[in-house]
Order: C-alpha cells, then sequence, then structure tokens
C-alpha cells in the first residue's frame, strides 16, 4: 500500500462514502460506468443528525467567547460584568458553527466532494438525508444564530454590529457554498483566522465593554491561529480525496511536508502571545500547560502516516483551543 493511500485512511477500515463508491473507496477508481445517485441507504438516525453537527468543532466557538469575556472584564474593572451579553456571544458562535457545518454538509454533498473522502459518511453525500432538509436545518441554525445575535444588538444599541453579522453568515455559506467557494481556493485558513480569532474574541469583548483592546485583539490572532491550525490538519488529513475532488485547499496547494510545517507554525505561535502576556498577567503562565496538547499534536502530524493519527491530532488540537482560551481568559479576569 502506497503511503498516500494509507494517508487517505484505507489502512483504517473506513470506506468512502457517496455516489457508486466501490472498494476502492473513490468512484473514478472503479471500472465501469459509475452510478447515477448515491446507493440506496437507511435514512439518518438522531445520532447521524447530532454527528453531523460536528461537535468536536464546537471547541473553536467556545474559545474565544471565554477569552474575548475574560479580556471585558479586565477592561470593564472589578465587579462589572455583563453574563448575558457573555451567553448571547456565545449562543451566536455556537448556532453559527453548527450552521456552517451543515451547511458545509449540504454544499459538498450536492457538489459531489463527498462521493472521494474517506470516513464516516456525510448526511449529504452519504444518502441518508434529503438535501434540501439538511439545506433547511442549516439556515434554521443561521436563523437562531441571527435571532441571538439581533437581541446582542438591541441591547448594546451598536447597531452597525447587524452588518458584521450578515457578513459572517455570508462567509460561512460561501465557504463551500455558490459556484466558486472560496474553500475550494485554498482561502479557508483565512476565514478561520477573521471570523473564529479576530471577530469572535474581540467581539465578544466589544459587545460587553464598548471597546477593543489589546487584549482581546492579540486574543484574537492567538484563537485565529489555533483555528487555523485545526483547519491545516483536517485538510492535510484529506488531501487526497480533496486532490480527486478538485477541492484546492491550502494543504493542496502547498503540499504535505510543508502543511505539516505550516500546522506547527500555526499552533506554536499564540503561545509566544501567551508569554507576552504573562509578563503583565502572572497568571498567564499556566496557559503553558495547554503545550502538553500542542506539542503532541505537532508531534503526530509531522510523523503521522494514516488518517487516524491526523483526526487524534485535530481532536488534541481542538481541546488545545478551549484549553489556551479558558486559561488566558482567566488570567485576565483574575
Amino acid at each position: 500500500m502506497n503511503p498516500a493511500a494509507k494517508l487517505a485512511g484505507a489502512d483504517t477500515g473506513t470506506r468512502a462514502t457517496g455516489p457508486g463508491s466501490g472498494k476502492s473507496g473513490h468512484p473514478a477508481r472503479k471500472n465501469g460506468p459509475a452510478r447515477k445517485g448515491p446507493a440506496r441507504v437507511k435514512p439518518a438516525t438522531a445520532a447521524d443528525w447530532i454527528s453531523g453537527a460536528r461537535l468536536r468543532t464546537l471547541p473553536l466557538a467556545i474559545a474565544p467567547v471565554l477569552l474575548g469575556t475574560g479580556a471585558a472584564i479586565v477592561a470593564a474593572g472589578p465587579g462589572v460584568y455583563h453574563p448575558v451579553r457573555a451567553l448571547l456571544a456565545l449562543a451566536v458562535a455556537l448556532l453559527l458553527q453548527i450552521g456552517v457545518n451543515y451547511a458545509n454538509d449540504y454544499s459538498d454533498g450536492i457538489r459531489g466532494t463527498d462521493a472521494f473522502r474517506v470516513g464516516p459518511a456525510r448526511l449529504t453525500g452519504g444518502g441518508g438525508a434529503n438535501p434540501r432538509t439538511v439545506l433547511r436545518v442549516a439556515l434554521a441554525f443561521f436563523g437562531l444564530a441571527g435571532v441571538a445575535g439581533i437581541t446582542l444588538v438591541v441591547l448594546t444599541q451598536h447597531w452597525w454590529l447587524l452588518i458584521v453579522g450578515v457578513v459572517a453568515v455570508a462567509a460561512a455559506w460561501f465557504y463551500t457554498g455558490g459556484k466558486k467557494p472560496y474553500g475550494y481556493l485554498g482561502l479557508g485558513e483565512l476565514f478561520v483566522f477573521v471570523f473564529f480569532g479576530l471577530v469572535a474574541t474581540a467581539g465578544t469583548t466589544y459587545v460587553q465593554v464598548g471597546d477593543f483592546t489589546t487584549e482581546s485583539v492579540l486574543g484574537g490572532v492567538a484563537m485565529g491561529l489555533i483555528a487555523c491550525a485545526v483547519l491545516m490538519v483536517n485538510n492535510l488529513r484529506d488531501i487526497v480525496p480533496d486532490k480527486a475532488a478538485g477541492k484546492r485547499t491550502l494543504a493542496v496547494r502547498i503540499g504535505r511536508t510543508a502543511s505539516r510545517v505550516v500546522f506547527c507554525v500555526f499552533l506554536l505561535l499564540p503561545f509566544v502571545i501567551a508569554g507576552l502576556f504573562s509578563l503583565v498577567y502572572p497568571l498567564g503562565i499556566f496557559t503553558f500547560f495547554v503545550l502538553l496538547l500542542a506539542l503532541p499534536a505537532c508531534l503526530i502530524t509531522v510523523t503521522a502516516t494514516t488518517a487516524r493519527e491526523l483526526i487524534l491530532a485535530l481532536k488534541l488540537t481542538s481541546f488545545a483551543a478551549l484549553a489556551y482560551g479558558l486559561l488566558l481568559g482567566v488570567a485576565f479576569a483574575f
């Protein structure tokens, strides 16, 4: 078995899902004419829908809100805290994240990209759910995020934030949706850096204190870099199927070796920022305990030969994001 096939997960016992998938896991490799439409499969269960929400990505939504709230507490001063606004910011982040996950499931499924993937079936690409149903669920979560966001705008009276919300939803949709999704052009990392980092972190601080602070902006840079690391290791795992599907992610464009290096840079640079904050906030030193997650993730990513190893690195990186946001946020607040 060649290394590329191993890295695509062929030795994990999983198969590609979607229209015309054969034993090789790739429709393009199957002898004879490809089937039209997905194979008949069981309708998606509640567990499948929960899996479709991709819960392991939710730490990326929670972490910047924790960090931004810590930055808001230090900016507002002792005894000043806006728990309702913080919870609404968390709701917006979580609902948008789930919405974009279902939107990606829909867009990749109808585009045929998921026909090349290796691993558990997606709702749309695997044929377990009607594409229109998946789309409606995605739009429902976007709508709920909008309700939480509008409530937050009304409370703060910062009406220009409505524009930010519209742009965020548009960015979420066009990541894999539309005629020319930017996620297929290698621009996904830019999106997650801006929206999972700067907007989520600094925005959380802004809605609570009405200002952007050094803590919130630099903290947003750190969270954005970790979010980029999560996307990079995910796309590194999928280089082979993404190439087959014509999806030109940054990992596909720069290659496997460079992707491993860039992943480590993304994941470790935030600790430089944490070190700078530790000079002012003594509790910031505890953020370096997150290296117990980050360094193994780097080691696994650099040496991985299977998709399963890269999935482990992805999980470690997601937990590192959550721990980083929590610990540095606590350092700011206390």
